[in-house]
């Protein structure tokens, strides 16, 4: 039998057996095609490139396929040996079908993470009940009516409000267009085209127009397109959830305590959400506080500084040691109200949900933390770390909000296309330069006769459009990862007499030295964890070890790898410096939040402060408590340091 193929060098007659695979039509046309292999041939039913072809190993019987069938082909952009136009993007970074390079990945060559390949087995389609009107079969049978539907349903999205449908909707929705459903968790398709992209708003290297390299020259080939910013129609993650509320009550003590804002880093790991088809839930274990410098209205931290690297580079590795990583950020905006034990709400839709500056900086770690995809081109779409703030809600009680930035804002981060204005709402297009090349960038709006127009976004545009909300929680059955019972100290508090040292830590072993149970206990806290690690005296050995304790759902198991960390000869070189700690180390008692206490009256207690153990009343002559936020200040002083009202 013959079948027809038409390349774009005209048409050509294939002899075919029956029962012969697709494969051998694929290997006889390549040399007519000039391919370089067979798999970058594309192969569809139709011209415009929809309806692909990627059964290779079935005959072509099975594909319906008769004698003087036509058959389209063409050679995949990526095996060309000239750079060709990437396709048309589409709203998220999706690519139109058959304007995307052929699929080059190779099964196992980027690693996901373990939710990834969890969802790819699931086809998320909703299932419906039987409708007692419109129904009319029995129990066993199925209607237009109850029939399961595709989470990117529409109809499915408005009626249950949904904004942002989850990214493996998202990706099941581009799959459709090229007849790809049910099971993904295979390898793709040699010849099928990449459907995600992340948007690139910089100019592209090496282009082959002939003109000088940019910024001498440059043409339309190269230049970026203009932008059209709108609402992200996906979300990378749709829930987040905090493992225990004492991670949040720690973040809060500081603020009780000194009356100023702090940073974090959530350190956790991805998991499946129950509660929405296709959803992914980040899971926060552990919260870090690096090296930070206190403001009037907030906090500096270095996050592109060398030191800032080095810290969270052994940060990380005791977090994958334990089986987690960096998955967020976290800061606090807490301001008390007149009202006694409420706080001030300032985060709403009439002002901002986050400042130019605190999007810009999500979107920057986002760049940092991108999410690993075997379905995008450069192997990598989006992002999966999130932003959370700890400020007041409306009834004037404590809350958490969650947030992430649009795939678009981290791109024009990553060209260095925006900046924060002065207003918080507001954020700012940078201007053209000699090595900056800016591209028009518009938004749409409904102006006041209910019609969607656009604008340009200089000099500034609201971060609305930046922006894709979140939901938090906490687990109704908690199980976190870290579950000592007895808290050490958390790290860089120095500023409120609560710092690390040897001879809180050897308080802190002494204290469980009478079982294994209890001594396991003690590495059951991640800021003990990596205070031992940072001491240097634990190899990277000895540090897998202690993850391994953690690790370990089976008690009697993790005990049994407690007490080999403890016999090694890393911890005994620790043990030797602990009992050479000086006199005045040892008699430091500002330094305990092993000591600590975390209020339990929930996140509306904002009005009183913990009194840190330094400064009891009567206890030191030579200092004094403030009164109105309990700084500790010295006894020369007639007003104190930190909120500046008066000592009597």
């Amino acid at each position: 039998m013959l079948i027809r193929v038409r390349t774009p060098e005209g048409t050509h007659r294939i002899e075919m057996e029956p029962q012969e695979a697709l494969a051998l039509l694929l290997e006889r046309l390549a040399p007519i095609m000039k391919a370089p292999t067979p798999d970058a041939i594309l192969l569809t039913r139709d011209p415009a490139g929809q309806q692909i072809i990627a059964e290779f190993e079935q005959s072509i019987v099975s594909l319906g396929l008769k004698h003087g069938d036509m058959l389209f082909a063409r050679i995949a952009a990526s095996a060309r040996p000239s750079e060709e136009p990437r396709g048309t993007s589409v709203s998220g970074g999706g690519t139109q079908p058959g304007a995307e390079p052929a699929n080059t990945n190779k099964p196992g060559f980027i690693k996901q993470d373990p939710v990834d390949y969890e969802l790819e087995k699931d086809d998320g389609l909703i299932k419906r009940k039987r409708d007692p009107k419109f129904c009319k079969h029995g129990p066993n049978a199925m209607c237009e009516y109850c029939l399961p539907v595709e989470p990117y349903d529409k109809e499915h999205l408005v009626k249950n409000n949904i904004k942002h449908m989850p990214f493996y909707a998202f990706l099941r929705q581009i799959l459709s267009q090229y007849k790809v459903s049910g099971d993904i968790s295979g390898s793709i398709p040699p010849n099928l085209p990449l459907p995600l992209d992340d948007p690139n708003y910089c100019v592209k290297p090496n282009c082959t127009s002939g003109h000088l390299p940019w910024p001498e020259g440059i043409c339309s080939k190269c230049q970026p397109p203009a932008i059209t910013l709108q609402r992200q129609t996906f979300r990378m993650v749709d829930n987040v959830e905090f493992a225990t509320p004492d991670l949040i009550q720690r973040l809060l003590s500081f603020w009780r305590n000194s009356r100023c804002q702090r940073f974090g880093l959530l350190y956790g790991r991805y998991a499946r959400s129950t509660d929405i088809p296709l959803g992914v839930k980040a899971v926060v274990e552990a919260i870090y506080e690096p090296k930070q410098s206190l403001e009037e209205d907030g906090v500096r931290v270095a996050v592109d500084s060398v030191e800032f690297e080095e810290e969270i580079k052994r940060v990380d590795a005791v977090a994958d040691a334990c089986g987690i990583k960096p998955i967020g950020m976290i800061f606090t905006d807490v301001e008390p109200a007149d009202e006694p034990n409420k706080v001030i709400y300032r985060r709403h839709a009439n002002s901002y949900f986050l400042t130019a500056l605190e999007c810009r900086l999500a979107a920057y770690m986002q760049n940092r933390h991108k999410n690993a995809s075997r379905w995008a081109g450069n192997g990598h779409f989006g992002s999966k770390f999130v932003t959370c703030c700890v400020t007041g809600n409306q009834d004037g009680d404590i809350d958490v909000t969650a947030w992430q930035i649009s795939n678009s804002a981290m791109a024009m981060q990553e060209a260095d296309l925006i900046v924060p204005s002065n207003a918080p709402s507001k954020m700012c297009v940078h201007g053209a330069t000699k090595t900056r090349y800016v591209p028009d960038v518009f938004y749409t709006y409904m102006n006041e006769y209910n019609l969607k127009v656009s604008a340009n976004t200089k000099p500034a545009f609201p971060i609305e459009y930046l922006l894709v909300n979140l939901t938090q929680g906490f687990p109704l059955d908690p199980h976190p990862l870290f579950s000592s019972d007895k808290p050490f100290a958390i790290e860089n508090r120095d500023h409120i007499h609560q710092g690390q040292t040897l001879g809180m830590l050897k308080r802190h072993v002494e204290s469980a030295q009478a079982s294994p149970e209890l001594l396991r206990q003690l590495f059951m806290d991640f800021h003990f964890l990596v205070y031992i690690s940072s001491l240097g005296f634990l190899s990277q050995e000895e540090v897998q070890l202690a993850g391994h304790i953690v690790r370990e759902s089976d008690a009697s198991a993790s005990v049994q790898f407690a007490t080999q960390l403890i016999e090694s000869a890393g911890w005994q070189t620790l043990q030797l410096a602990l009992q050479e700690a000086s006199a005045a180390d040892l008699g430091h008692t500002g330094a305990g939040s092993a000591m600590e206490h975390i209020t339990e009256a929930g996140f509306s207690g904002t009005g009183s402060a913990n009194t840190p153990q330094s400064a009891a009343a009567g206890g030191n002559s030579s200092t004094w408590a403030c009164r109105h936020c309990t700084f500790v200040n010295s006894a020369g002083q007639d007003s104190c340091d930190m909120c500046a009202l008066p000592r009597d």
